[in-house]
């Protein structure tokens, strides 16, 4: 919780003490009443008191009441004004963090987890902290000023009474805190998992009607959910008793000091019976004061375990540090330009024994359009994402402009690439929003440049027959498009920063033969000089490539242009049987 906290600023810890100073004064008021409360007692009793002194005293205590009102409310403001803005900078934070991860950490912690932590452990937070402020100074300096004035103006058994209920509190706490809180940490791993299930679910929507899978989703759910539930409702039971807890010992001991003082009062000559009342009068709100203070921190011992719970697994994002970290370079060599180098490259994901990649090595100069090819499973996506440093190779170096990309900062390594992811994303806004996204370094996009992107992408046909055209609506996910049109969008995105790079992996599937190849005669005739990466299951997507690397189980089995291949690489004959016809081949 401690390292959560310095995120707080200098502003807000000013408030937080400003808050200090009220509360103490709230406390000093209420601790007045009492005193009040025994005047007016003492001259109620004492036969030719004034009746001014008696309206004098409740006037001083209306006052006193009064005053504790108004702290309270400044108190609550300011409680509320600082946790509102630190939990924003917290979740400002944690999302930066997140930004800054590799997809090593990303697969680590999940993104149902991410998202958990993000937002429901913040709350848990954010909530403790504003009642922190309220409770956690309020209740001991109660506790300990209240029993200050206890003191001499009690018997023994008033305070062996109070003693005893105060025990019995502490010791009911530290039971629970025994049993309920490694409870907590498990039900926020529950609470992890129940959203993935439900993500799950909602993207998966589709697959699950079309396969009448729904019943099997149902009790997958259900199954997570009740793991949920079944936890919550013992840390609900466990925390159940803390408040009737509390208001039992109010009551009871209220109800022993005046019965104890029944029979000291009983007991005593004339003399000291008024004494004995007025004091156990004054006794009694002391003693609940105390009790009172232990209620409230109860409140907040009922959401401390679970705030932090939250606030571990907060930290466990923050001080997470990112594999992938920036270089001290912006540029490469002098000269070079749109050259990709992979000089001995083996590659093995995190905590996987078995490498993906195999020693792959290969230069695309300047202008070329390398190709890759493979069956399932061969590496081809995982190649060209060590060129972005999605992943940084186990062995071997890739490098770009003649420098390795681990030099690079990654604002600047990203700035000389174009990405076309192999499924295409598209985010909520405009068609023009999403394909001027990002920042390329440079000046910022124009409607010229939108236009022509969207052109050369072969996407001005669907997009000018959109209600607004550019300026139209794209849902979130991109789900009022076809697959089609979003890939030719999420091209048109790459052709707008205008880079030195492209990368398409696998970015044309979704296209039909004809707008394929137009695509494609269009691109490299519009960004020529530019440097091309395309990984590809059609061979009609790669036959014109200046180079086709081949892949098969992560090894470079062939590297050629396509007729050289068809003759020299049986994994390559292959792959083009399954796909062209004899008289293609043999045209070839």
């Amino acid at each position: 919780m401690r390292k959560v906290l310095k995120y707080l600023e200098f502003g807000e810890w000013l408030q937080m003490a400003v808050s200090a100073v009220f509360i103490v004064g709230q406390v000093w008021l209420e601790l007045r009443l009492p005193d009040y409360m025994q005047k007016i007692t003492v001259l109620v009793q004492t036969p030719g008191s004034p009746m001014s002194e008696i309206w004098e005293a409740g006037g001083y205590m209306l006052l006193c009441a009064f005053g504790s009102l108004l702290s309270a409310v400044i108190v609550g403001f300011l409680a509320a004004r600082v946790a509102s803005s630190y939990s924003k900078r917290l979740r400002s934070a944690l999302f930066s963090k997140v930004e800054s991860f590799s997809m090593e950490e990303i697969n680590r912690f999940s993104t149902a987890s991410l998202i958990t932590r993000s937002t429901n452990d913040v709350t848990h937070v954010q909530f403790l902290l504003a009642m922190g402020m309220q409770v956690i100074i309020r209740a001991p300096v109660m506790a300990v000023w209240a029993l200050t004035k206890i003191a001499g103006k009690g018997r023994p058994e008033w305070s062996i009474a109070t003693g005893g209920a105060v025990l019995f509190l502490i010791t009911v706490f530290i039971l629970i805190m025994i049993f309920v809180i490694p409870k907590f940490k498990t039900m926020q791993v529950l609470i992890d998992n129940l959203n993935r299930v439900t993500r799950e679910n909602l993207t998966g929507l589709r697959v699950v009607r079309a396969y009448n899978a729904e019943d099997y989703q149902e009790r997958k759910f259900e199954t997570a959910n009740k793991a949920l539930t079944d936890v919550h409702l013992f840390t609900s039971r466990s925390m159940a008793i803390v408040t009737p807890m509390m208001t039992l010992m109010m009551s009871g001991i209220s109800l022993a000091i005046y019965w104890i003082g029944a029979y000291l009062i009983n007991a005593a000559d004339v003399t000291e019976k008024l004494t004995l009342f007025s004091n156990m009068v004054v006794f009694s709100s002391y003693a609940i004061q105390v009790i009172m203070s232990f209620v409230m921190l109860a409140v907040v011992y009922v959401m401390a375990p679970r705030a932090m719970v939250a606030a571990r697994r907060i930290n466990e994002v923050l001080d997470t540090a990112p594999a992938i970290t920036d270089g001290p370079l912006t540029e490469g060599l002098p000269g070079v330009s749109g050259a990709v180098t992979f000089s001995h490259v083996s590659f093995k994901y995190p905590d996987a024994a078995e490498y993906v990649l195999h020693d792959v090595s290969f230069t695309a100069k300047r202008g070329e359009t390398v190709a890759f090819i493979g069956s399932t499973g061969s590496g081809k996506s995982t190649l060209i994402n060590l060129v972005p440093r999605f992943f940084d190779a186990t062995e071997g170096e890739v490098l770009i402009d003649g420098v390795g990309v681990k030099e690079y900062t990654l604002e600047s390594l990203h700035n000389k690439i174009g990405y076309v992811p192999q499924k295409a994303v598209l985010f909520k806004g405009s068609v023009a929003s999403n394909v001027a996204y990002g920042d390329n370094g440079r000046d910022e996009f124009t409607e010229e440049d939108i236009r022509r992107a969207v052109h050369i992408a072969q996407g001005a046909e669907f997009v000018e027959k959109m209600d607004g055209q550019y300026g139209a609506d794209i849902s979130q996910a991109g789900a009022n498009v076809s697959g089609g049109q979003k890939q030719r969008l999420a091209i048109a995105r790459a052709v707008c920063r205008e880079p030195e790079i492209y990368i398409f992996d696998d970015s044309f599937s979704a296209l039909d033969y004809r707008t394929d190849r137009v695509l494609r005669s269009v691109l490299k005739k519009e960004t020529a000089g530019v440097t091309s990466l395309i990984v590809a299951q059609r061979i009609g997507t790669i036959m014109d490539a200046d180079r086709i690397v081949v892949l098969d189980e992560g090894r470079v089995v062939g590297t050629g242009r396509h007729k050289e291949l068809l003759k020299s690489c049986a994994v390559y004959r292959e792959i083009a049987e399954s796909q062209l016809s004899e008289e293609e081949l043999s045209r070839e």
